[in-house]
């Protein structure tokens, strides 16, 4: 197939899609995400989306029912965003199932980008940009460094996918049996990592843009940072000689050295609030890899 043709099949690829959204209390997000969902640039007959109620204690229920019209409700009762997921994929008829969550609007053409890469085979899974819902505000603007898509598949290794915002072939999905439900944290870091061992390359689309709310406060960052190590840990050990081989270490004395340069950087300067933001998610990573490690019966710190 020469380059013209290859191009031209890449620009009309329009798979039909399941899009799967977990909830789980999330009544003050909620129907924005829907609205944005339901406003996307990508044909009708060709969309289904499923949202997973997951065992919510709020009005969430009574929102999800009122679009009933819309989407599809499912009832998941075991706890965690995998088992919320997977319940979803078990029903799913697109030919590609793309996830966001429910904190999160996604850009009217999102869709029609963030499947594009999938007309390849070998593609196993699809990222787009994750950018804050409001980044005027400093603290929640600085989530879009955490959430660097770009970094986290291009410059990692072993490179990795955030489900709020990404698309795989539904055949792909099935044939490493999805989601790895005993991850409370971290499945879509698994989910990833195993892709990569069957052979499947992960990759970054920019134009494929989802909003997300970020927390607000110093202490959600420290708690962010907290569950993202705790939970590494047990995906860490799961994977432990896919990693060494990538060149992970379980002791990293450099990352300390660099925890200590940014909480002195800020002493120097408290205007410079970016490098406060750093310190306190990662001092929440350490701390909770620390107690991860403990948990898991796996040192990795």
């Amino acid at each position: 197939m020469g380059a013209r043709q290859m191009k031209k099949r890449t620009r009309n690829f329009q798979p039909s899609v399941t899009v799967i959204v977990p909830v789980f209390n999330a009544e003050k997000t909620v129907r924005k995400c829907i609205l944005s969902l339901l406003a996307l640039d990508y044909p009708e007959n060709l969309l289904e989306f499923f949202f997973v109620d997951n065992a919510s204690t709020d009005t969430t229920g009574l929102i999800l029912r009122s679009f009933s019209d819309k989407i599809a409700v499912i009832n998941e009762t075991k706890k965690g965003p995998a088992a919320a997921r997977n319940a979803g994929l078990r029903r799913a008829r697109g030919e590609v199932v793309a996830f966001t969550d429910a904190d999160c609007q996604v850009a009217p053409d999102w869709l029609r980008f963030l499947v594009q890469p999938l007309h390849d085979g070998r593609i196993g899974a699809v990222g787009g940009r994750i950018l804050s819902q409001n980044p005027d505000r400093p603290i929640e603007k600085f989530w879009d460094i955490i959430h660097d898509h770009r970094q986290a598949i291009e410059e990692f290794n072993p490179p990795h996918v955030i489900s709020m915002n990404w698309a795989s072939r539904l055949s792909t999905l099935r044939s490493v049996a999805g989601f790895d439900e005993g991850c409370l944290r971290g499945e879509d870091v698994d989910l990833a990592y195993r892709l990569t061992q069957k052979g499947y390359r992960l990759v970054h689309e920019p134009r494929a843009r989802i909003f997300h709310r970020n927390p607000g406060t110093l202490a959600g960052l420290f708690r962010k940072g907290f569950s993202h190590g705790f939970y590494s840990v047990k995906i860490l050990k799961a994977h432990r000689d896919f990693v060494q081989e990538c060149g992970h270490r379980r002791i990293q004395c450099q990352s300390y050295m660099a925890l200590g340069s940014l909480f002195w950087d800020y002493c120097r300067d408290p205007r410079k609030k970016e490098s406060l933001f750093h310190f306190l998610f990662d001092a929440g990573k350490k701390t909770g890899k620390w107690l991860g490690s403990l948990r898991f019966l796996h040192f990795d710190v």
